[in-house]
């Protein structure tokens, strides 16, 4: 009997070491992750990322309170929609070893200058706001994206106004950025595709406040109406001095980068009329499930457009760390690659280059009496 004891010890001290193996590898409630958050959360831009933000906070509170494998601290920053703070940004969140992702970006000039940081420093970044082609077409590894690029947004909206619309003559206003540049190259080959004609093509650099010279050169071609491929703000002014210039009765159309209360609030009463296409919101059970749980936090922010993606991404974060732990950072960007989600967004793969792939459909929303209305019907 007193043979058998060393045996039943080793077993019992075998048994141990298995047991602590497991926990170390599954992680327990007191080890702590961060995820990061990057977005416009002052600015001229701020409403997309406020609510963004919001979305981000709430995916990880559920995830906490739904007993994760992990403890989750959020880091929350802001990149002003400037390149420069979005780097610096990036840069303290990759140089912190208990970053294990990163949701970020609204603006696709700083998702371009910080997607080679986190791919470089292996740490995963899921865009949720930003739609430049570019920024998936370079393949990084560590780098995905959730919302439908603009040309996604652009081909539906240009078909709908050269069909739906029954526009024939377009100007075209941007700014100079690669998101602009994008947006005119993208909406006039799919407008002038669709039956139409671009009569103008202006551009200004961002930050640009008086755009009346270049309106009165797009008058002077005699549009049916005038598209603009920059965002918020500039948008806002465009529309205010079309209508000090006699232009208002001209409709002017943008994709989801105008879709925005602040636009409202500088624009002012020229607002009015004004069309912007957003990718259309498919009704499933999961986003009724978002909507209401966001609404039952009483946010001083709205959802917006980018709230639903920003808390689909942060979703999608965890549930690679679920399946992948904390240990190898090849394998969790691996597993976000690999996965297939079913969420608010409806259900989607990554392809090779990191794009979300879904069923991409539009609503268009025009300005009526002070405020963003759908239209009806199927943009």
């Amino acid at each position: 009997m007193l043979l058998r004891l060393p045996f039943l010890l080793l077993a019992a001290n075998l048994l141990v070491a298995l047991v602590a193996l497991a926990v170390s590898a599954a992680g327990t409630r007191d080890d702590v992750i961060k995820l990061g958050f990057i977005g416009p959360l002052s600015g001229g831009n701020a409403q997309q990322g406020l609510g963004a933000r919001n979305g981000f906070l709430l995916a990880v509170e559920q995830a906490n309170a739904a007993g994760f494998p992990y403890r989750i601290e959020p880091v929350v920053l802001d990149d002003a929609s400037d390149p420069t703070a979005g780097v610096s940004a990036a840069q303290k969140l990759v140089n912190d070893p208990q970053v294990m992702g990163v949701s970020g970006h609204w603006n696709s000039s700083v998702a371009l200058a910080t997607a080679p940081i986190f791919d470089r420093s292996r740490v995963p970044l899921i865009v949720w706001g930003a739609v430049s082609p570019k920024i998936t077409e370079q393949n990084y590894h560590y780098v995905t994206r959730v919302v439908p690029t603009l040309l996604n947004e652009n081909r539906p909206l240009a078909e709908a106004v050269a069909r739906g619309q029954g526009i024939r003559r377009i100007a075209i206003i941007s700014d100079t950025s690669d998101y602009g540049v994008a947006n005119t190259k993208w909406f006039a080959h799919f407008f002038e595709a669709a039956g139409g004609m671009v009569v103008y093509a202006g551009a200004a650099s961002t930050g640009t406040t008086d755009f009346r010279a270049m309106l009165t050169s797009a008058r002077a071609r005699r549009p049916d109406a005038i598209y603009f491929g920059g965002v918020v703000t500039e948008a806002a002014l465009v529309r205010a001095q079309m209508a000090t210039l006699g232009m208002a009765a001209l409709p002017m159309y943008g994709i989801s980068g105008i879709y925005d209360p602040k636009f409202l609030e500088i624009a002012g009463r020229a607002a009015e009329g004004t069309i912007a296409g957003t990718p259309s919101e498919l009704e499933n059970p999961h986003l009724r499930a978002f909507e209401a749980a966001y609404a039952g936090k009483a946010y001083a922010d709205p959802a917006g457009s980018y709230a639903k993606y920003a808390y689909e991404a942060t979703r999608i974060l965890l549930r690679a760390i679920e399946r992948a732990g904390t240990g190898d950072r090849e394998a969790l960007a691996a597993a976000i690659r690999q996965m297939q989600h079913d969420g608010a967004l409806g259900t989607f793969r990554f392809d090779r280059s990191g794009q979300a792939g879904l069923d991409m459909k539009i609503d268009l929303n025009m300005v009526r009496d002070g405020r963003w209305q759908r239209l009806p019907g199927p943009g």
